[in-house]
């Protein structure tokens, strides 16, 4: 497996460590485990990273010292790491280690820290518990609260924003995964035929999908068929294919610890004038969107070109979820190429600036309950001039198996 080299490590540590000075935090907890991956190359099921000023200290238990020793030591380690070994549970040594450490102000991530497990750590260092979000209206000074230990500060993805633009490594694994699951694509194809089962296809999907060198699959194949094909993440089941079938194939990989995704529809047998219309609507709306994606543009107008030509062919109500999503270490990440809408709090969700270096899918579909659905998926870069299209399998509507009886 290809990790980030040390030098690009180095980097990522340099922003968060910006980032942390700008939120004014002398170190942050990282529970996410693709966010220990991005910043460490450990691949453990379980871990604990402190990022400091100065250091990086990973907290893993008794299966996974020696690799954590070996990749703390090889060219892909990450530079300034402290191994710290669980003696009896990762609270308890993490709990000791920022005791041991004394920082003032240390951020924990909000949306991978139980509430009840963040109450913990604030009570058992004699901390207080804030959130960054409403401690912009407390007094100075406020937020300690007469507590004589430490402000542990709740963050909101601080390591995701770092993650949106992706580095040479990144995209060098991104590139390679891409270029083989188009491969894989090209051959999944042909084993569409009438009579084969939706659950039998995803397995034969998912050996390719493995036997073409990524290390698994990013996300549960989804095979959908004749009416299922309606069902944007229809799970695989026992119906068959048969003739006049639209299938809609949405598979991926993990490459180098790196997500890519792809969605095919193909019809078995001939495609009548309005799988042919449907179909035509949809490339139509996913080529508008690759040509509106680029640097500065907004998120909701990439999103909103595929949803102007569907509406001009009658599909707009046919079409329910986003334009796209981020790819990365995780298959759904930031940016989300979708319309603009409201936060919890009633205000406006962030509408993200497309910028060079961002990696995302485009997959606009369309899906008519009882007749069933298209979509069409592939993944783009963002450059200097627009976007790449790193997933290159042919976009025409395919018929297979189609037989003269």
């Amino acid at each position: 497996m290809r990790l980030a080299p040390r030098a690009a490590l180095a980097l990522r540590h340099g922003k968060l460590r910006q980032a942390l000075q700008a939120a004014a935090l002398d170190g942050i907890v990282v529970t996410h485990l693709p966010n220990l991956f991005y910043l460490t190359n450990f691949l453990g099921t379980a871990g604990i990273a402190v990022v400091t000023a100065d250091h990086l200290y990973l907290i893993v238990d008794f299966r996974y010292l020696a690799a954590a020793t070996e990749l703390a030591q090889s060219e892909s380690g990450a530079p300034g790491v402290r191994l710290v070994m669980v003696e009896r549970s990762y609270d308890e040594a993490l709990f000791g280690l920022l005791k041991e450490l004394g920082l003032a102000r240390v951020g924990v991530e909000g949306a991978h820290l139980s509430v009840q497990r963040a109450h913990r750590l604030a009570q058992t260092i004699d901390a207080a518990l804030v959130d960054q979000r409403d401690e912009r209206d407390q007094r100075p000074g406020a937020a300690h609260g007469g507590v004589g230990g430490p402000t542990i500060v709740v963050t909101e993805d601080i390591v995701e924003r770092l993650r949106l633009i992706k580095d040479d490594h990144e995209i060098e694994m991104l590139r390679s995964g891409a270029r083989l699951l188009s491969s894989v694509a090209r051959d999944v194809l042909e084993e569409v035929k009438p009579g084969i089962t939706e659950q039998e296809l995803a397995a034969k999907i998912d050996w390719r999908i493995k036997s073409a060198g990524f290390e698994r699959c990013s996300f549960e194949t989804i095979v959908a068929s004749g009416p299922n094909s309606a069902l944007p993440h229809a799970h695989p089941g026992d119906r068959r294919l048969s003739q006049g079938d639209l299938v809609v194939l949405d598979f991926g990989g993990v490459y180098g610890g790196y997500c890519v995704d792809l969605t095919r529809t193909v019809a078995v047998g001939q495609a009548d004038a309005e799988m042919q219309r449907v179909y035509g609507a949809v490339l139509e709306a996913q080529t508008a969107a690759i040509q509106v994606a680029g640097p500065g543009v907004k998120a909701s107008v990439i999103d909103g070109a595929a949803r102007e030509v569907l509406a001009r062919y009658g599909l707009a109500e046919a079409f329910g979820h986003s334009t796209g999503h981020g790819l990365g270490v995780e298959i759904h990440e930031t940016p989300r190429i979708g319309p603009r809408r409201e936060s919890d709090a009633g205000a406006q969700a962030p509408d993200d600036t497309i910028e060079p270096g961002m990696v995302f899918t485009i997959e606009p579909g369309a899906y008519l309950p009882g007749w069933g659905g298209v979509r069409i998926e592939d993944d783009v870069l963002v450059t200097a001039q627009g976007a790449e299209v790193l997933t290159r399998v042919p976009t025409q509507l395919q018929t297979h198996g189609f037989r003269r009886d």
